[in-house]
């Protein structure tokens, strides 16, 4: 049978970072080449052919929008390559559940997208980043994989771009998936799917029809107990939209809702998104009565910020948006 072609697209983070031995603090990352460590993955070219590219080699909290346009670019010119079965991508544990969820929306291919990475540096004892990129490479390979939206393995569990969420800064199990059922999982080299996407990506995206030059600048603003809403008017200065993080179902006081109201008809795009970390946000009649607001649906205020600076690159219309969040 003829070797399955995975190419990686290497970004550095965690997995390609050292330190001292056996240490899994204060350490760089994207320091050593992810050819490392593959060598530390037994038989896998003989499993697998793989294609390396180091694209970046960068701590995950350095990805920017430029970066993010450059990473999908070069995923769809590796996709389009008829001998190319599925990609891999190594990142940053950090910023994954943005990047993922960002290609979600703007890669144009069914073929198997996955990213990886590590909670420990390469130098680490037990390492968890050799197996992380096993075990995405053999999911990268996998026929039932196509047509999945991008997906992050992780502690051989198989999630959702969309969805996944990190939870913890030290556990080698260090991400979940919200309220929403994994994808799937896998035990060694065996792959396991139990459920699938039922929001629009990658071919499916409106996002991913068309290459993205520039970003729309969308700013993040956090509701607590007496938070000054000058904060709004700061922001409004060099953003066409603002992602407001409320209480409970994305709340604030009146004193927010007025200046919100006030600079929406300034021509500034907002919603409300929730500090609740399993939450659904919609239009509300009685902290937004006028619906100034778009909801961010059951997305985190991170990923409400992305999808909206992709909707903004497309139309200021607010029903239209309105979709994009109840689709996406």
């Amino acid at each position: 049978m003829k070797k399955k072609k995975i190419a990686i697209i290497a970004t550095g983070g965690t997995i390609a970072g050292s330190g001292a031995a056996g240490k899994t603090t204060n350490y760089e990352a994207g320091t050593i080449s992810v050819d490392e460590v593959l060598d530390s993955i037994p038989d896998i070219r003989d499993r697998v052919e793989i294609v390396l590219d180091n694209l970046f080699s960068v701590d995950s909290n350095e990805i920017d929008d430029q970066r993010w346009l450059i990473l999908t670019e070069h995923i769809n010119k590796l996709a389009d390559q008829q001998d190319i079965d599925g990609i891999v991508v190594t990142h940053g544990t950090d910023t994954m559940e943005e990047t993922s969820y960002f290609l979600n929306l703007t890669v144009n291919t069914l073929k198997p997208v996955v990213l990886t990475g590590a909670m420990r540096p390469a130098t680490a004892t037990s390492a968890d980043g050799p197996f992380n990129l096993f075990q995405a490479i053999m999911l990268a390979s996998h026929s039932e994989a196509w047509g999945r939206g991008v997906m992050c393995l992780f502690s051989s569990t198989i999630f959702s771009g969309r969805d996944i969420q990190k939870i913890s800064n030290y556990k080698i199990d260090a991400f979940d998936q919200r309220a929403f059922a994994n994808l799937g999982y896998m035990k060694d080299d065996e792959v396991y799917f139990s459920s699938q996407p039922l929001k629009r990506h990658t071919t499916y995206s409106i996002f991913s029809r068309k290459p993205i030059k520039d970003l729309a600048h969308v700013a993040i603003a956090d509701y607590y107990v007496g938070a000054s809403p000058d904060i709004l008017d700061f922001l409004a200065q060099n953003n066409e939209g603002i992602v407001i993080v409320g209480t409970g179902s994305g709340n604030y006081s009146k004193e927010w809702r007025q200046r919100i109201e006030e600079l929406s008809d300034q021509g500034i795009i907002f919603v409300r998104a929730s500090r609740v970390t399993n939450s659904i946000i919609f239009q509300d009649d009685y902290f937004d009565p006028k619906h100034v607001c778009l909801g961010a649906n059951n997305l985190s205020p991170y990923k409400a910020r992305i999808l909206l600076m992709l909707s903004l690159t497309i139309t200021k219309d607010k029903k239209a948006i309105n979709d994009y969040f109840l689709n996406y």
